[in-house]
């Protein structure tokens, strides 16, 4: 089912989750035993990062596929076009749509690691809007695309980084999910703000839930987000309690989840890097209590 349908027909919120394809037998396992886990929970649909310059493609399509057919859940592999040409973007979307897959990612993705900044291979593209232009005229997959509740770490300013999301939309973006965030306050500015620039699309939040301090402080790092300081707190005060630092993540993400959905948000998007817990049990928590209202559409979520 394409994610924009499922958002326009759904009448409760949507709930997804992110994978990445394993490097090492150990982390095989660890995958396979987290899509056990949460396909039970029939999420809406899932998706799998592709590696950079492309690294895991076909690795990416072969889990995307087996998640169809193995377990029947809707799975969108991401694409990016970090390393690649133009015709190399082309060949994977063919396999992609030969694979009959209804749904794709499309990021511009990270520069390389080592990298000050990103770079386009000759023949390549350079940013998100670009590619979704592309897959847009040449393909009939849903799009979904990325955006940066806190502003995306390249943009010089808000203004900017949400004219180019417009651009985005304007290719063909159908449904956007949000970069990681812990302060709900920078998800609902920032969709306050899209709806003012005529994004209308549903804006999913991104959730991680935090597993240990070090995780945490090297994603945010890496894609400019920040850690609020009543969280930075408590996570030094639990520094060498690694348990205690999980419950804490699993705490957090509870309560952000409750306050989004009741005020409206279409769904969650879960990053859980390959790890079942607490994102299950998040959503068997979300599913219990039922905190959305009566009718999700709002501004939050309108299609």
């Amino acid at each position: 089912m394409r994610i924009d349908e499922m958002f326009a027909s759904s009448v409760e919120p949507v709930f997804s989750f992110e994978f990445f394809p394993p490097k090492t037998p150990e982390g095989e396992r660890g995958l396979l035993d987290a899509i056990e886990t949460l396909s039970e929970l029939r999420p809406g649909f899932v998706s799998v990062t592709w590696g950079a310059g492309g690294s895991t493609r076909s690795q990416t399509i072969e889990i995307v596929s087996m998640i169809r057919e193995r377990y029947g859940l809707e799975a969108m592999p991401h694409l990016t076009s970090v390393g690649a040409t133009v015709e190399e973007l082309h060949e994977s979307l063919r396999a992609m749509r030969d694979q009959k897959l209804t749904n794709v990612l499309a990021l511009r993705g990270d520069p390389p690691a080592g990298t000050n900044a990103f770079e386009p291979v000759p023949g390549g593209l350079s940013y998100a809007s670009e590619l979704t232009r592309l897959v847009a005229e040449s393909y009939d997959f849903c799009i979904v695309g990325a955006c940066y509740p806190e502003v995306h770490q390249e943009a010089p300013d808000g203004p900017s980084d949400l004219s180019r999301l417009r651009e985005k939309v304007d290719a063909g973006a159908r449904v956007l999910i949000t970069q990681l965030f812990f302060d709900n306050a920078d998800y609902f500015r920032f969709v306050d703000r899209a709806r003012g620039a005529g994004i209308e699309v549903p804006i999913v939040p991104g959730i991680l839930p935090v597993r240990s301090e070090e995780q945490v402080r090297r994603f945010t790092a890496l894609c400019g987000a920040s850690i609020p300081e009543d969280l930075d707190e408590r996570l030094r005060e639990l520094h060498g309690d690694p348990e205690a630092v999980r419950e804490l993540g699993a705490d957090w993400a509870l309560d952000q989840c409750r306050e989004l959905l009741a005020e409206g948000a279409p769904g969650i998007h879960f990053y859980t890097i390959n790890r079942a817990e607490p994102a299950a049990h998040v959503v068997r928590t979300m599913r219990r209590e039922r905190p959305w209202p009566a009718a999700i559409a709002s501004r939050y979520g309108d299609s």
